[in-house]
């Protein structure tokens, strides 16, 4: 099964366009399962969708997870998950985190059988450790579990100790900053009964202007010999490859992302904080 995670900085691409469309073609490329999203929702007022619903289920073979607090939203704290259709929900979870500002988590079982955690943690160390002890404290049981998200930690380890007796934690690759990645602030932890089978970053156009980060993906698989469903085919050989693919992702078998039209400028050179 692939994961993947992506801070898409509320669409707004290097460009200081918010191209959404723009969004989901790298989303669509990554060949994932299941994709989590941070700055998924507009940060003032009600928080309304930076990434369409409609969107979503229109351009895409995801469905977006039920997880927003409100009818327009399209995540929790901008924490969003994307199931891709055919994969049973069985459960969604909402975590408020502790910190000098408002963060949360969200969770989506999938077919009963794993679940996934979607998390943006804080800016300061401080609270980050206090973020994953919480997590850990409430995700503390049989069910194998995947942490995923902008971890926002510098340091390769620091700051991750409330995670060590259950999770590995794993670095796909360098995600930050999108124009010349410098830092594995993007990760992946997982429950000890699920293995790391191959990572990476997605670095080619346009996930490069996209967003300040670029997405990163992690292939799972069960380490007690289990099966978890995914619903893309994995390549057989090196032929079902091409040399114009996206190489961040080796199962698919798509050509490279072109930038899509249709996007708003934003009058202001500062993008929106996250």
């Amino acid at each position: 099964m692939r994961l993947a995670s992506y801070n898409i900085r509320k669409c707004i691409g290097l460009d200081r366009q918010r191209d959404p469309g723009r969004i989901l073609h790298v989303i669509n490329h990554l060949q994932a399962d299941v994709v989590v999203l941070q700055e998924a929702d507009k940060r003032l007022g009600a928080r309304p969708a930076a990434l369409p619903r409609e969107m979503v289920e229109a351009e895409t073979d995801f469905t977006a997870v039920d997880l927003a607090g409100n009818a327009v939203s399209l995540g929790w704290h901008g924490n969003a998950v994307l199931v891709r259709r055919g994969l049973e929900i069985t459960g969604t979870a909402r975590l408020d985190l502790p910190g000098t500002e408002p963060r949360g988590a969200v969770a989506v079982e999938i077919a009963g059988c794993l679940r996934i955690v979607g998390v943006h943690l804080g800016l300061m160390r401080r609270d980050r450790r206090r973020q994953l002890s919480r997590i850990a404290r409430r995700f503390h049981d049989d069910m194998p579990t995947a942490i995923l998200g902008d971890f926002n930690e510098w340091r390769a380890k620091a700051g991750l100790e409330a995670l060590d007796d259950r999770f590995r934690v794993h670095s796909p690759g360098r995600s930050f900053h999108a124009a010349r990645p410098v830092a594995a602030l993007d990760r992946v932890a997982l429950s000890r009964d699920l293995t790391l089978t191959d990572a990476g970053v997605a670095e080619d156009q346009p996930a490069r202007i996209a967003s300040d980060h670029l997405p990163v993906w992690a292939d799972i698989a069960d380490a007690r010999g289990g099966r978890l469903i995914s619903t893309i085919p994995a390549a057989t050989s090196a032929s079902d490859t091409q040399s114009d693919q996206v190489t961040a992702s080796p199962r698919s078998s798509q050509p490279k992302i072109t930038p899509t039209t249709g996007a708003t400028k934003l009058n202001d050179a500062t993008p929106e904080a996250g």
